[in-house]
């Protein structure tokens, strides 16, 4: 007999009566991606409809469906102030019109901006069901770790669909205030289908990993397009941001193995996870998994203490300086910094260690290149010239860390679209770059 099995009922109740538990002006916090409560966000929704709920301040990550129906509803913006670290498409016109508030930021430094800059009332997750010693799962620990230990009030929602995660990724009842039941499906990542282009990229990037590496693989086609050319590598290790699909693939195919790792060898580290049933099951109760806040995976120094490390990364845009943009378009919000700068430089920090940020080379339908002269004003400057190391398109991949101008921006223009370089070499003479 669980011996906590009392307490358990004892909290149990309705989504209703949880949220009760948030009063007018308070500051709550959501778990992020496949942790979001479905059940809690949409009792939060119906009491600020209902005239319940005033002047509440909601903070997130990467805002996925179940946020975006409920409390990032145009019609609740009166009533529910909601901000994001990174804009997800699902909110993205929200903060175009001024509706939802992003706040710059890097992942690692989330935990810290939540501790020193918040007051928090309430966090709101997902969980795992109950162990026997009484522990919860979030299933990853990304903030949601740091901000439920830092709230006055946790409400969980349990969902038996939700993965059983360990490292910081744990939170004991006698932590929690209230608890909902909610067996819904978990959502799940959707991958475009590998293009081409992606292939000839992950083909480029795989050769640059030698056996043994550990891999940080970013969200988007292109990095996930790496892993499926990593089959015939041996002994790799993962310190990631994100655990993806492909990750999971290699796990099970015995590529991944973690046994070179010099930083919590042989275990799979990640602080954000996103992907399927099959990711969520593997993950599930699976001892080489341990899942911790953002600022222990994504702190650069902690980053660094994986020899070679190989990061890869998406951007939208690099100028002929190498200042890279993965945030912005026509100078509005499209995405965020998330952890690609903390990831660019730990892993050059890394003995060994190399950073890979990649792109198509144009953008719609071949109209626009994605390597420009210099970026626009206001435009967002993930990745300063400085830190960039490796770039990469369909048409190679060039090293420009410890180049001059001239010679950084000759080898980026080689990696621009045919269609596009001869432009290119002119207004880098025009801006005395060559």
């Amino acid at each position: 007999m669980n011996p906590y099995g009392a307490e358990y009922r004892k909290k149990l109740t309705t989504p209703p009566d949880a949220v009760n538990l948030i009063k007018d002006g308070n500051t709550v916090i959501v778990g992020v991606n496949f942790s979001e409560p479905p059940a809690l966000l949409e009792a939060i929704a119906r009491k600020a409809r209902e005239g319940g709920l005033k002047a509440i301040n909601t903070y997130s990550f990467n805002p996925q469906q179940y946020a975006a129906k409920t409390i990032f509803s145009p019609d609740l913006a009166d009533c529910i102030r909601t901000h994001a670290w990174f804009v997800s498409s699902s909110i993205r016109n929200m903060v175009r019109v001024g509706l939802t508030y992003f706040i710059p930021s890097y992942l690692h430094q989330v935990p810290r901006l939540i501790r020193d800059h918040l007051s928090v009332d309430v966090s709101v997750t997902a969980v795992s069901p109950m162990d026997k010693a009484g522990y919860f799962s979030f299933g990853a620990a990304s903030y949601i770790s740091v901000a439920a230990r830092l709230s006055k009030k946790v409400i969980v929602e349990v969902n038996e669909n939700m993965p059983r995660v360990f490292g910081d990724a744990l939170i004991h009842i006698s932590e929690i205030d209230a608890i909902v039941e909610n067996h819904c499906p978990l959502l799940e990542a959707v991958i475009p289908e590998v293009k081409p282009e992606d292939e000839q990229i992950g083909k480029l990037i795989a050769e640059l990993i030698p056996d043994g590496a550990c891999i940080q693989l970013g969200i988007g086609v292109i990095p996930n397009a790496v892993a499926g050319c990593l089959s015939s590598h041996k002994d790799l290790g993962v310190h990631s941001e994100l655990l993806v699909p492909g990750m999971v693939d290699l796990i099970k195919k015995g590529v991944i193995t973690g046994r070179k790792k010099t930083f919590h060898p042989r275990k799979h580290l990640f602080s954000v996870a996103y992907g399927n049933c099959e990711v969520y099951e593997f993950m599930n109760d699976n001892p080489s998994m341990e899942s911790y806040a953002s600022d222990y995976i994504m702190d650069p120094a902690n980053i660094a203490r994986n020899h070679h490390m190989i990061s890869v990364n998406s951007i939208l845009e690099v100028d002929l300086t190498g200042q890279c943009n993965a945030e912005t378009i026509d100078g509005l919000q499209f995405s965020g910094t998330g952890g690609q700068l903390d990831f660019v430089r730990g892993a050059y920090n890394s003995p060994g260690g190399k950073s890979v940020l990649t792109f198509y080379s144009t953008a719609k339908n071949g109209e626009i290149s994605r390597v420009v002269p210099r970026l626009e004003s206001g435009a967002g400057v993930t990745t300063p010239r400085m830190d960039t190391h490796y770039l990469a398109t369909e048409y190679g991949i060039v090293n420009v860390k410890g180049k001059s101008t001239r010679e950084r921006a000759l080898d980026i223009i080689s990696i621009a679209h045919p269609r596009f370089r001869d432009e290119l070499m002119r207004e880098a003479d025009n801006l005395r770059l060559i």
